[in-house]
């Protein structure tokens, strides 16, 4: 009978705790949803800073603003951790024509990749030659010498989340793809955008070069350009190609982590980081990629201010610098975590887009994923209870992973991130509203959860 009662007892208990969690998430819920800043601020973010390149004088414009921003939102410590960032310049506009019979000539829509070299002040002209897979690149290696090698490696459509389609595919965009090129004698790489949307817009992305092969220029194509330039090489294999790009690096520039932090009242020095990163492509807006993530991330620390929320840990509000070519700023933030010996206990990213939140991708131990589960349940009124324990957190918080620190990284509908990812269509106007506050809504209730309850 005493065992009955202590379970009862204990269940009950639970049952209030849980209640009383319910209750606070909904205040979550009806302070973001009526108050929020997020879509306020990603336009001041998007349309009054634009691209933000690491090393470019926007990336100190960026920096500026989410300094301040987190001050004037109720940041009890705000800093800046400095990093040595790349320094990569397109340089001028990337183009690219077909030489087709008769003289005729077809402008194709391509963009350089990060971190590429340029054609060298003049437009290098040559026959392409297309290459589905590396498997294919091997069997015609022989045949690749003074050619612009074209990767028409397509998304998989049968994957359902379509991230898992970006993994198979951004190899070819990679050092593997431009250096495998190179090491037979191919002059330049046109790679198929990392992407499965219905219209043209190329997507740029960093690449790298192995330092054994010579550096050429790569770029991507949009994809009914790179339809159009596959069929068309099948009927005319002496097609060539005139491909003017302008990329270069400048030394190295001194960027910035901006962090604000709410002090936590019983472990101070226990830490919970969650962030973004404020770099984009120099292409667009960087709306989605990431100033989604970036005005989530600071309107978790302004709702925690206007509920009066006092975390029991310190909770760090981190904006990432260049995430997109060289993550610099995320290798900083857990070095100098290593070095000052901080017990970080829990790390959250969004760095997927403001879409539609379904769950949360997590990296942890089982133990603690089983606590995790149990609040799932709490996230289903906001649509986020997809818990997945995939070894998935998000690239930046990646590196506190030496420390033992859990990750997690919040999870939208995918269906059409990669439709606008690193091209001219990831835009403020592509972000709607109620789901860019959904996505802190549930960012801001697992960061509650995890500081109430640990892991």
């Amino acid at each position: 009978m005493k065992g009955l009662f202590s379970i009862l007892l204990f269940t009950a208990i639970n049952c209030f705790a849980q209640n009383a969690d319910e209750v606070f998430i909904k205040k979550i819920s009806d302070e973001i949803f009526t108050h929020s800043k997020a879509y306020d601020n990603l336009r001041v973010l998007t349309k009054t800073i634009g691209p933000r390149l690491a090393g470019s004088p926007n990336m100190y414009k960026a920096e500026a603003w989410g300094y301040n921003l987190l001050k004037a939102t109720g940041s009890e410590n705000t800093y800046k951790q400095a990093c040595m960032v790349p320094h990569w310049v397109r340089g001028g506009k990337d183009e690219a024509v077909a030489l087709l019979p008769g003289n005729k000539r077809k402008v194709l829509d391509i963009v350089a990749l990060g971190n590429s070299v340029g054609t060298g002040g003049k437009p290098l002209t040559a026959p392409v030659i297309v290459i589905n897979s590396f498997e294919e690149l091997e069997a015609k290696k022989d045949d690749v010498k003074g050619k612009i090698v074209f990767y028409n490696y397509k998304f998989n459509p049968r994957f359902v989340e379509t991230f898992q389609s970006y993994g198979d595919a951004v190899k070819y965009r990679g050092r593997l793809g431009t250096s495998s090129a190179a090491k037979y004698g191919a002059v330049a790489t046109i790679v198929r955008s990392m992407s499965h949307e219905a219209g043209n817009n190329p997507h740029t992305g960093s690449t790298w070069y192995d330092s054994a092969y010579k550096k050429n220029p790569a770029v991507a194509i949009g994809l009914r350009d790179a339809d159009w330039l596959a069929d068309e090489i099948g009927k005319n294999r002496s097609l060539k190609i005139q491909l003017k790009t302008n990329g270069y690096f400048l030394p190295d520039a001194e960027g910035h982590n901006i962090i604000g932090e709410l002090k936590g009242s019983e472990f101070p020095n226990e830490y919970i980081t969650v962030g973004g990163h404020l770099d984009s492509w120099d292409n667009c807006e960087g709306a989605h990629d990431d100033g989604a993530g970036i005005t989530q991330t600071i309107e978790i620390l302004r709702t925690f201010k206007a509920l009066g929320y006092k975390p029991k840990r310190t909770i760090r509000f981190v904006l990432f610098a260049n995430e997109e070519n060289g993550t610099r700023g995320a290798k900083k933030y857990a070095d100098e975590a290593e070095a000052k010996k901080e017990k970080h206990i829990f790390a959250l990213e969004s760095d997927a887009g403001g879409f539609t939140p379904r769950g949360f991708h997590f990296d942890v131990v089982p133990e603690a994923f089983s606590k995790l589960k149990n609040w799932a349940p709490m996230f289903e009124p906001y649509g986020g209870a997809g818990f997945v324990n995939d070894g998935e957190g998000g690239v930046d918080i990646s590196y506190l992973k030496k420390l033992g620190t859990p990750l997690s990284g919040l999870s939208p509908d995918s269906q059409r991130y990669f439709d606008i990812h690193h091209s001219r269509a990831d835009v403020f106007e592509s972000v709607n509203k109620r789901e860019l506050e959904l996505g802190a809504i549930n960012m801001a209730a697992l960061i509650y959860l995890v500081d109430k309850y640990g892991l």
